[in-house]
């Protein structure tokens, strides 16, 4: 396959602790009450999703103020520390020499996505860096995976979809992609389920070197 299409956060960088502990800080701070698995729940919907998710849930704020907070919180943390995964970068580079069409699809604003990139030095070997937000939904939606892969001139069956979380993995497939899972140790409980879920699974990036995808 030519053209693949990766998640961002725990799938390229390291963020997903910094990305979870900081959308749970917000209903720890109101004293709202969660369970264990919301993490599942809100990882592919990014902050406007998560902020709409959180409002459900019985936050009292106005959907705005929400979305400014928890950006703030995350601000920093792309900004300055959040570290690439092991051999993201290399593998990333000899994708690109081999003449694979890289691109992003995240839940991920690009004001911390963007910069966190172009500070690891990866933003120019993609083609197409995009947010949640660039098409108005979130990742728990079949829809974007359908829009991203005509964005891309390319049939949606023909996209090599990379994420570590369960819910995305299953929706782009159910959507038509294929699709690849990514170890993280943020899913490492539905590691099972996500090989289940996917054409392929990779616990180590650079293992996508040798993936033999047709």
């Amino acid at each position: 396959m030519k053209t693949y299409l990766f998640d961002f956060d725990g799938t390229l960088v390291d963020s997903m602790p910094t990305f979870v502990s900081s959308m749970l800080r917000i209903l720890d701070e109101h004293h709202i009450p969660y369970e264990e698995d919301l993490i599942k729940v809100i990882t592919p919907l990014g902050v406007l999703g998560t902020a709409e998710h959180f409002i459900k849930m019985g936050l009292d704020l106005p959907l705005e103020d929400i979305v400014s907070v928890m950006k703030q919180y995350l601000k920093d943390a792309y900004f300055y520390h959040i570290p690439a995964k092991k051999n993201v970068i290399s593998t990333l580079q000899e994708l690109k020499r081999r003449g694979i069409s890289l691109n992003i699809l995240t839940a991920s604003p690009h004001l911390t996505l963007d910069a966190c990139l172009k500070r690891l030095g990866i933003y120019d070997c993609f083609d197409n860096v995009w947010s949640c937000d660039d098409f108005e939904t979130t990742k728990a939606n079949p829809e974007i995976y359908k829009m991203a892969a005509q964005k891309l001139g390319t049939a949606v069956a023909d996209v090599l979809f990379l994420d570590d979380n369960l819910n995305a993995c299953q929706t782009a497939k159910s959507a038509g992609m294929t699709v690849c899972g990514v170890y993280d140790d943020s899913s490492r409980d539905y590691t099972e389920a996500i090989k289940s879920a996917t054409d392929y699974y990779v616990f180590d990036f650079a293992q996508l070197l040798d993936l033999k995808t047709g």
